[in-house]
């Protein structure tokens, strides 16, 4: 059994497994190394999560979790956001500034369950939370709305304990068709999406928080 300073002395950062100085586009190796221990900390939170989803079903018989999806990064949708946010395509910059490589999402049945999610998560042992926003009680311009949770989650190697970054979106089931429809119409490289769209998808997030505030009425 080792000791509590034996423990601490494997806590490494991920900078022990990759020279944080080469550019992301060269070195291929390394970019597995990292999009492996990216995946670790998905498992973990899905684990974590999971388990949470499975409780309450069980013991309360209550979806306070409807699904969770997950996925990492590609190196292409990685690269473009380090150009669009003016960073040096190196590791260092991106394991330090990009902090949605590995995301969760967690999708629940009612705006309310959102805000208990959230604070289980918070007392999750082990899971640092570094940063939050919240997009559910101020939502963004164009509508969208989401409850964000940048972590830092541990990862057991066999010879190390690493805490990896990873962002958590805590939505409602209809949030979460309006983000998702939202994000592919912005993203059609063929079509711009001019002011009177964006009207009209603000106003298509309206009603789905209207359909949201319905639906906890119904529910109390």
């Amino acid at each position: 059994m080792k000791n509590k300073s034996e423990k601490n002395q494997e806590l490494i950062k991920l900078e022990n497994f990759i020279d944080y100085n080469k550019d992301v586009k060269e070195e291929e190796t390394a970019f597995k190394k990292l999009m492996f221990v990216y995946s670790l900390a998905i498992r973990e939170l899905e684990t974590k999560i999971g388990i949470l989803k499975d409780e309450f079903k069980i013991f309360y018989n209550y979806d306070l979790i409807d699904h969770i999806n997950s996925r990492v990064k590609t190196s292409d949708s990685i690269i473009n956001k380090m150009k669009n946010k003016g960073y040096e395509i190196t590791y260092r910059q991106m394991v330090e500034n990009i902090n949605d490589i590995a995301g969760v999402r967690v999708i629940c049945p009612l705006k309310k369950d959102i805000f208990s999610v959230r604070n289980l998560i918070k007392k999750l042992p082990e899971i640092n939370i570094i940063k939050e926003k919240d997009y559910i009680t101020n939502p963004k311009p164009s509508g969208y709305s989401s409850y964000h949770m940048i972590t830092e989650v541990p990862i057991s190697l066999s010879q190390s304990l690493i805490y990896v970054k990873a962002e958590i979106q805590i939505r409602t089931l209809a949030m979460d068709f309006w983000a998702n429809l939202e994000h592919k119409m912005s993203y059609k490289p063929e079509k711009d999406i001019d002011k009177k769209q964006q009207k009209e998808w603000r106003n298509c997030a309206k009603m789905i928080e209207k359909l949201d505030n319905k639906m906890i009425y119904l529910n109390s």
